[in-house]
Parts: structure tokens; C-alpha cells; sequence
């Protein structure tokens, strides 16, 4: 079963950056599809922003610009920065997981993201 660690949520100031880091349990990271999705209150949680295989990424129009995912195959990890908060960026992020060969799919835990003066 594979396991998550997320980190780096938090409160932050409009136009203030925070980084947001997933690290995966076992051996499949490399071969997987990682993703960001967020859900704020009310709301359908909605995809942030992807990075396939092969580095491709791919996101979401309210955030492009502002976001930028990144991952290190090394380290398990997949990475969110965020630049350029906006207070509609409130929401928990969870970190998602696809492995393309299994069809497995999985969320991490969730991290709240504030972003409140």
C-alpha cells in the first residue's frame, strides 16, 4: 500500500508563496502519473496541476503562472510551489497518484492551504 507524507501548507498573506511537498512510500513513484488537487469549502475538488512520466506537466487555467509542479524521482517527491497567493487559493491540496501500468490510483492525507491578511 502505498503511503504519503504532505507538507508545507499553512497560512499565508495574499501575494505570498508557499511550497507544498508529497513524499511517496515504495517503488513506484518513478512510473507513476503525480498530481495536485485542491478542495475548498463547498466546492468539487478540482485538479491544480499534473506532471506525467515524462515530466510533462499540466495545469490548471486559474493557476498557471502561478504554479509550478516539479518532482524528484530520487526523493519520492513531488513538489507544488506556489507563488502569488490569492485568497481564492484557500483550500486543502491533497497529493494524487496514478500509476499508469496497475491503474492504481491514491490521495494523500491533505494539507491546508490559507491564504487570509
Amino acid at each position: 500500500q502505498v503511503q504519503f507524507v504532505e507538507s508545507g501548507g499553512g497560512l499565508v498573506q495574499p501575494g505570498g508563496s508557499l511550497r507544498l511537498s508529497c513524499v511517496v512510500s515504495g517503488n513506484i513513484f518513478s512510473i507513476s502519473a503525480m498530481a495536485w488537487y485542491r478542495q475548498a469549502p463547498g466546492k468539487q475538488r478540482e485538479l491544480v496541476a499534473d506532471i506525467l512520466r515524462d515530466f510533462s506537466t499540466n495545469y490548471a487555467d486559474s493557476v498557471k503562472g502561478r504554479f509550478t509542479i516539479s518532482r524528484d524521482n530520487a526523493k519520492n517527491t513531488v513538489y507544488l510551489q506556489m507563488n502569488s497567493l490569492k485568497p481564492e487559493d484557500t483550500a486543502v491540496y491533497y497529493c494524487h497518484l496514478h500509476n499508469t501500468y496497475s491503474g492504481l490510483r491514491d490521495w494523500g492525507q491533505g494539507t491546508q492551504v490559507t491564504v487570509s491578511s
